[in-house]
């Protein structure tokens, strides 16, 4: 038998299953470890070659091969630096908690789910603002501009079915007394 199609494109269901989370991420071939790994390959390669024209009797080959190798690096380290930029949406209790890391900076906004309003930003297939209580946040930065639609009216369900389920009760865990 397949597996049950997920009713969410975007979204996927928390590993308790009393809520909803978005990753909307940076669409990178290269993470941050990648970008350190494609550095020494490089490097390795630029030192052998560099050791084989030393043998050779070119001295200045070390000299070009380290300005090679900082030029790369810090290449490198800029884009490495995005790399894991993403956003990311919990709606669960009740709440949505909505979280954009770009660099070294995070945003964070938590709203309650039943006062969110979802709507575009400007016109069609600008990024989706998010809004209530006095807050807001823009999300989508990652998607094509044509998926942001598409977005709103997932995030717009979600909050309409998952977002206004109470909070799961706690379970009791005193112990009985015999």
């Amino acid at each position: 038998m397949p597996p049950a199609r997920s009713p969410w494109r975007f979204g996927c269901e928390i590993e308790d299953g009393h809520g909803l989370r978005w990753v909307l991420g940076r669409n990178g071939a290269l993470g941050p470890r990648r970008h350190l790994g494609a550095w020494f390959l490089s490097g390795a390669l630029a030192l052998g070659v560099t050791l084989l024209l030393w043998w050779q009797g070119t001295a200045m080959a070390a000299a070009f091969a380290a300005g090679e190798l900082a030029l790369l690096g810090t290449a490198l380290v800029i884009c490495a630096r995005h790399a894991a930029d993403r956003e990311m949406l919990t709606l669960a209790d009740g709440a949505l908690v909505v979280e954009h890391r770009c660099g070294a900076r995070t945003e964070r906004a938590e709203f309650r789910a039943a006062w969110v309003r979802v709507e575009p930003a400007r016109a069609q297939g600008s990024l989706v603002e998010l809004s209530g209580e006095g807050r807001q946040m823009r999300v989508g930065r990652y998607l094509r501009p044509e998926l942001r639609l598409q977005l709103a009216q997932e995030l717009r369900r979600a909050l309409r079915t998952v977002g206004l389920q109470p909070a799961a009760s706690p379970k009791n865990t005193a112990m009985q007394h015999k």
